[in-house]
């Protein structure tokens, strides 16, 4: 293993790699990830569409309420995926298909919100949602990366 993909990896042999799992770890990843992605969101709509963080805070809540159920069936998913995959690990490739995954989906979902909140065309919402997306892409791999960090790698990623 060279020492990039340590730093990118929690090996079995530091005390991390046997961290939180289950539900306990699901219930603690959604909470912490929401809670920072519902204040950037508030911020990040308010300043795009120039309307106070109130409106926006009601968009940006029920945003986050499509994110935690599009999270617990994407990450479901992608774990049982990951679980059958004979290279174990999360390296920078695999963290990059997770977090394109997890917010193209959320495309989907959120444009038509955005439109309907912000009563603006499917387009202007989707243009004005590219610098979420870009924020949260980059939010979700950072996150979920510091997050194996401190609490390790899931049962799907560690080595058999």
């Amino acid at each position: 293993m060279t020492s990039s993909t340590t730093h990118l990896q929690t090996t079995p042999s530091t005390p991390a790699s046997t961290g939180l799992q289950g539900i306990k770890r699901r219930v603690i990843y959604v909470t912490l990830y929401e809670l920072i992605a519902i204040a950037a969101a508030t911020l990040g709509l308010a300043l795009l569409t120039g309307q106070g963080a109130g409106h926006s805070s009601v968009v940006a809540v029920a945003a986050s309420a499509i994110a935690i159920v599009w999270n617990i069936v994407f990450n479901w998913a992608f774990e049982r995926w990951e679980s059958r995959q004979a290279m174990r690990g999360r390296s920078v490739g695999r963290r990059v298909a997770h977090a394109i995954g997890f917010e193209g989906g959320l495309v989907f979902t959120l444009v038509p919100l955005f439109a309907w909140w912000f009563g603006v065309s499917l387009w202007t919402a989707f243009v004005m949602d590219l610098g979420l997306i870009v924020f949260f892409l980059c939010y979700t791999f950072v996150f979920n990366w510091g997050f194996d960090r401190i609490f390790g790698l899931p049962a799907s990623a560690q080595a058999a």
